[in-house]
Parts: structure tokens; sequence; C-alpha cells
């Protein structure tokens, strides 16, 4: 089975294009949602989060607006967070992997937005990275509620550039065009994918 990560700076379309992944049967790990589910009532992160950043928990779960506040209140903050929540959500990935074997599946996806910025890229064989221009970048980020271009600053001065991490893909989905280009390039992908791991190649 190819293992394939899914990867993206901010606003670049990347939960977009792995839908349509998944819209084709293809196996796709969401981390974002696993990040959710830890976060929520009764999820592995919360009580370990409350002890780092106790007015970020209210009723049971993580608020993770009040936490991205106090990230860029206190940024050393987001090392001890990523700390408790990467394990967690690699553990995740390999139960995902493990069944996406026992189901048969030629091709499974881990989308990973922060990919190389935590190293991962040596766990995966192949690196999809969906990009866009800065200025649709910036004009999608913005539109995003809650955003603002203090925040998105931040967040951009975590990541990797969006040249770098093409210059490091193997595989790069532009999602400035429609979204019938971005499916066309999914599909193009698909098909190569599958005919490698059938010749294992």
């Amino acid at each position: 089975m190819i293992i394939a990560a899914l990867t993206g700076s901010i606003a670049m379309g990347k939960s977009e294009t792995a839908k349509m992944f998944a819209a084709r049967g293809i196996p796709v790990f969401d981390s974002d949602a696993a990040v959710h589910a830890l976060y929520s009532e009764g999820g592995e992160a919360v009580e370990v989060i409350r002890s780092i950043a106790p007015s970020a928990v209210e009723n049971g779960r993580v608020d993770r607006q009040k936490l991205s506040v106090l990230v860029q209140q206190r940024p050393s903050l987001l090392k001890d967070i990523e700390a408790v929540v990467h394990p967690l959500v690699k553990a995740r990935q390999k139960e995902f992997l493990s069944d996406a074997r026992a189901a048969g599946a030629g091709l499974a996806v881990l989308d990973i937005p922060l990919l190389f910025e935590t190293g991962r890229q040596a766990d995966v064989d192949v690196v999809l990275v969906v990009s866009a221009g800065p200025e649709l970048q910036r004009m999608r980020a913005l539109a995003r509620p809650g955003m603002t271009p203090e925040k998105l600053e931040l967040i951009l001065s975590r990541q990797i550039p969006d040249a770098d991490k093409r210059a490091r893909a193997d595989y790069v989905i532009d999602t400035s065009r429609s979204l019938a280009d971005t499916a066309h390039a999914v599909d193009q992908i698909i098909a190569d994918l599958k005919a490698r791991a059938e010749t294992g190649s």
C-alpha cells in the first residue's frame, strides 16, 4: 500500500482536495478531525491541556479559539501543546493505516497540515502539496471566521514557505483555478499512484 501525505500551508485548499480523494474511494485520515476528537468532551487531550492551559478548557472540552488566543499571547505554549497532541494523532494514524491495509487499499492518504514542520515526510512514500498564489491564499484565509491579519502572520511565521514545500513535493496540486481543474489533478495522481502500487515501483 502506498502511503501519501497531503499537506500545504493555510488556506491553500487542502481540506477541499482531501474531500476529493475521499469521494473517489481513497481512505483519507483527517488530522484536524482527530484533534477535534481529542479536544472534545472525554477526549484524551483534555486533561493534559487543562494542566498547561486551564482557561482553555470549558465544560469538559478544549475551546480551540481560546487556546489559539493563549498561544498568540504566549507562543512558547505551542510546543507544550504539540508535545501532547502530535503523539496522540500519530497513534490514530497508525490505526487508520492498519485498517486501510486490512481492507486491501492500494493507496491511503494522510492529511497532515504540518508535515515538513514536524519532520513527518520520512513516514510516507509520497508527498502531495496543495498550492496557490499568495494573494489568493491571503484572501481565502482572511475570509475565515475569527481570522485577522495579525493571526494570519503568526500562523504563516510557523509554517515552511510554500515555495519550499513545492520544491520538496512529489506532486503539486494547483488549487488556484477551478474545482474541476483540481479534481482532474487528483484523478491523475490517483491513477499514477495506483499504477505504481501495481508495478511495485
